[in-house]
């Protein structure tokens, strides 16, 4: 099928999918059957509650609400949003792991997928074994499985295993050769959830690489779904964002990024850090950071160069001795970008709040906004670090450009990174 003179790969009309919470069909039988006849008569459900545009509607969840879209061949589209937003509801769909509820999902071509570790393999059977499964799946004679076969055990590095049955294999392992698989056998389409993550980081870099490949030199399809920011930018000219079972962005790659982590990074002033800040709570409440504020701004906005006036509280049960701070920095698409570390130790006597202001120096810090996890530790006899207490993130801020820069240089975040490093000095020829 095609759409402007381009060849529709995937194509989702008003899909949605429900869920039931704690229960199995409608409660009673008497239900169940209205809703079965309701549902093969074209009509509505009966039992289905008024409010089914909401998401969380009585005992059912609209894990996704009325999705439309068109993937064209070709495509590197990447899926990003928070946890619960759909992107693997929506991978199973097109997957045919589950069925949608209501609307219509058309699909031209094979589909090879990777939704988690061990999808489409049997743990008794070997890897070359099941190879052979999943290419006579996708319809390929055993002639073109012993063409590839070669190619895919060499890509999945488990070429001394590949004889042994799956179930032995580790994690890392599986992911390598089911990825190799997805990525070698005849599909039009491939579908990769994070499973990715699982591999080693030289692996992830020959996978990015090889779906790049297939993309724009072989012309197949991949949706790719993605918490690392870095990587939907190495691969996809496309990426839509879900937030609670919609699309609410569907365009370029950076605007998506910076529509997803725009969400998460809001800025604010004053932060009281919940138990939801706290998720590494291994300091038994005996040290916990309390609350932090920004000093003298009205919002958390600065010029390059300018200083970050910070105030923050720390609740002690007992006496802690030379406690330091760590301030590990993400950009807004969640790249690391450096960490910076208190110039000397506090104490905190036993049973006390404690404030502590500090100042940051943005003089290198691009355009942009930018997240800071807050960490409190000391070092122990021997030199070890000993974790006290982590709000994650402990506050957001945004750089802007100073109004005084002349240098007229837009910065290229993508290639360039986060930090503008010192300017190189020309040396006059003596």
């Amino acid at each position: 099928m095609s759409e402007n003179n381009r060849q529709i790969a995937i194509k989702l009309s008003g899909v949605k999918k429900m869920y039931k919470l704690g229960q199995i069909g409608g409660g009673t039988l008497q239900g169940d059957l209205q809703s079965w006849w309701a549902r093969i008569r074209g009509k509505e459900d009966p039992n289905t509650k008024i409010g089914q545009n909401q998401r969380l509607v009585g005992q059912t969840f609209m894990a996704l609400n009325g999705i439309d879209l068109t993937v064209y061949q070709g495509e590197a589209l990447g899926i990003i949003g928070a946890n619960g937003a759909g992107k693997s509801t929506m991978l199973k769909l097109l997957s045919k792991v589950t069925a949608p509820t209501d609307g219509e999902i058309d699909i031209y071509g094979r589909v090879a997928s990777m939704l988690e570790v061990g999808t489409g393999f049997n743990g008794e059977m070997t890897g070359r074994e099941n190879i052979y499964m999943n290419g006579a799946i996708l319809g390929m004679t055993k002639a073109e499985i012993d063409a590839k076969m070669e190619d895919i055990i060499e890509f999945s590095e488990v070429r001394e295993f590949i004889d042994t049955p799956v179930k032995r294999y580790s994690s890392g392992m599986y992911v390598k050769l089911a990825f190799s698989v997805a990525a070698h056998l005849d599909s039009e389409i491939m579908i990769m959830d994070e499973v990715l993550a699982v591999g080693d980081m030289a692996f992830q870099k020959k996978c990015l690489t090889k779906m790049r490949e297939v993309a724009s030199k072989e012309g197949r399809t991949v949706l790719y779904v993605s918490h690392n920011m870095n990587t939907i930018r190495q691969l996809c000219d496309r990426c839509i964002v879900l937030d609670k079972g919609k699309i609410i962005f569907d365009g370029d790659v950076e605007k998506a990024i910076s529509r997803y982590t725009g969400e998460i990074n809001q800025l604010c002033t004053h932060y009281e850090y919940t138990a939801n800040y706290h998720k590494d709570r291994r300091s038994s409440d005996r040290f916990v950071i309390k609350e932090l504020t920004f000093l003298s701004v009205s919002q958390p906005k600065y010029a390059v160069g300018e200083k970050i006036v910070i105030s923050f509280s720390c609740c002690v049960l007992r006496a802690f001795l030379d406690v330091k701070f760590r301030f590990e920095t993400k950009y807004e698409d969640g790249t690391i970008v450096g960490t910076m570390v208190t110039n000397k130790s506090e104490d905190f006597p036993a049973n006390t709040t404690k404030s502590i202001s500090i100042s940051i120096d943005t003089t290198y810090l691009t355009t942009g906004i930018f997240s800071v996890d807050l960490i409190a530790f000391q070092y122990d006899n021997f030199g070890n670090e000993s974790y006290l207490d982590g709000v994650y993130p402990g506050f957001s801020f945004e750089i802007i450009e100073d109004a005084n820069n002349t240098s007229n240089l837009v910065w290229n975040h993508r290639y360039w990174g986060h930090i503008h490093l010192p300017d190189v000095v020309i040396v006059e020829d003596s």
